[in-house]
């Protein structure tokens, strides 16, 4: 296969949504969140906290602190998409994050979501 062909797979191929999962495994607070692409976000994320420009400051802070060995980054639940072409997963992950944040409870001491 060519690189020109690998490329064409590789933008076809879709990417795993659904909710993530980021845990202090020092205090064991967590951030809850959803994205359409979740290698993506959690790379970001990664890339964010060593960079030292992650928006969520706490998680930040903590990171600073503890170091990138402190924490875990999983896959909570991957949502199937639809075959309909005109599927938009965005209600569906708001969703599947509110079922997760309410079981969970990621806010103030347990957590870095914001309530």
């Amino acid at each position: 296969m060519d690189r020109k062909a690998k490329i064409k797979e590789y933008k076809d191929t879709p990417r795993p949504m659904g909710i993530f999962q980021i845990t202090n495994k020092v205090n064991g607070k967590i951030l809850i969140g959803s994205s359409s692409n979740l290698p993506a976000i959690l790379n970001r994320f990664k890339a964010e906290l060593r960079l030292g420009s992650c928006r969520n400051i706490v998680l930040q802070k903590e990171w600073n602190e503890f170091g990138a060995e402190a924490f875990v980054f999983e896959e909570l639940e991957i949502l199937k998409p639809l075959d309909d072409p005109s599927y938009n997963p965005k209600e569906d992950l708001r969703f599947l994050e509110a079922l997760w944040t309410e079981k969970l409870k990621p806010y103030g001491e347990m957590g870095y979501n914001k309530p």
